[in-house]
C-alpha cells in the first residue's frame, strides 16, 4: 500500500484533525522558529530521488527532533554545542531519519535506518542481508509514477515490499539489474553507528558508499521523518507539477 493510499482510507474527521495539527505547528514555526526548529520540529523539503517511492521530489516535511534526544547539531544555525547527547535514545531498524553527513557534518541526508550497532550488512543480487539472513521482500506491480531513475519514463521500475526482522515494511525502487550497489563486501556496524540506505536502492548515495557516507554516528541524526505537510510536483513522468493533496498530512513510514 502506498502512502496515498493509506491517506484515502483516513477518516474525515483524522484529516481535519491533521490540518489542525499542521495549523498549530506552523503557528508555533512562525512565532518562534528558533525554539521551535532547535527543540520540536524542523522543516525540510526532498530535493532528490533516494528515497522514493517513499518520499518524492517536492514533499515538505517535519522532523522530530526530540525523538532521538538532542544532539550538538541541535541547531543547524550554530557550530557543535557540546558532545555526546541529551535525553538520547537509539533510533529503530526501519526510522527514516535526518542526519549530517558523517564526512563534512554540515550536507544534509534522508535515509531510513537498516543496520544497528555491531551487526554485518551486506547485498548481494540487490537483496538486503542482515548478519548472513537475507530480508523478505516480495515484489509488487511495476512503479507508475514520477521518474524515480532520472531516465524521462517510469516504465518497467521494479517495486519490490520489503520488511525488516522488526517486522517494518517499506517499498523500495530497483532502477536496474545488478546496479553498482546490487552486490557488496559485508559491512560491520560500528558501536555507536548506523546503516542507513535510500529506498530507491539504485539512486542512493548511502552507507554502501564508505568513500562518500558509510555508517551514520548517533550524534550526527538530527531528528525522525514525521509529518509531510506539503507537496508538489508532478504525479507522472513527463507531467506538469501540481500540488499532491493526497499526501499532505501524511505520516512517513
Amino acid at each position: 500500500m502506498t502512502a496515498t493510499q493509506a491517506a484515502r482510507k483516513e477518516s474525515p474527521w483524522g484529516i481535519a484533525a491533521l490540518v489542525v495539527f499542521t495549523f498549530i505547528l506552523m503557528v508555533l514555526l512562525l512565532s518562534s522558529p528558533l525554539l521551535f526548529r532547535t527543540f520540536l520540529f524542523q522543516p525540510f523539503n526532498i530535493p532528490a530521488r533516494s528515497m522514493m517511492p517513499t518520499l518524492l521530489v517536492g514533499d515538505y516535511f517535519f522532523a522530530s527532533k526530540y525523538a532521538y534526544g538532542y544532539g550538538p547539531y541541535a541547531s543547524l544555525f550554530s557550530p557543535p554545542l557540546f558532545a555526546g547527547r541529551i535525553l538520547g535514545s537509539e533510533p529503530d531498524r526501519g526510522d527514516v531519519i535526518v542526519f549530517l553527513s558523517p564526512k563534512d557534518n554540515s550536507t544534509v541526508y534522508i535515509k531510513r535506518v537498516v543496520g544497528l550497532p555491531g551487526e554485518r550488512m551486506q547485498m548481494k543480487q540487490g537483496v538486503l542481508y542482515i548478519n548472513d539472513i537475507p530480508v523478505r521482500r516480495e515484489h509488487l506491480s511495476d512503479f507508475a509514477g514520477e521518474d524515480p531513475c532520472g531516465s524521462g519514463t517510469s516504465a518497467g521500475i521494479r517495486r519490490w515490499r520489503e520488511t525488516l526482522p522488526n517486522g517494518v515494511s517499506h517499498e523500495t525502487l530497483d532502477c536496474v539489474d545488478n546496479g553498482f550497489y546490487d552486490n557488496t563486501n559485508v559491512y560491520t556496524v560500528p558501536v555507536g553507528q548506523f546503516f542507513v540506505l535510500g529506498d530507491n536502492r539504485d539512486n542512493s548515495t548511502d552507507s554502501r558508499v564508505t568513500s562518500a557516507m558509510g555508517t551514520v554516528p548517533l550524534e550526527n541524526i538530527i531528528g525522525r521523518a514525521g509529518m509531510i505537510y506539503f507537496s508538489s510536483g508532478p504525479d507522472r513522468a513527463g507531467a506538469a507539477p501540481a500540488v499532491r493533496s493526497g499526501r499532505i498530512g501524511t505520516i512517513v513510514r
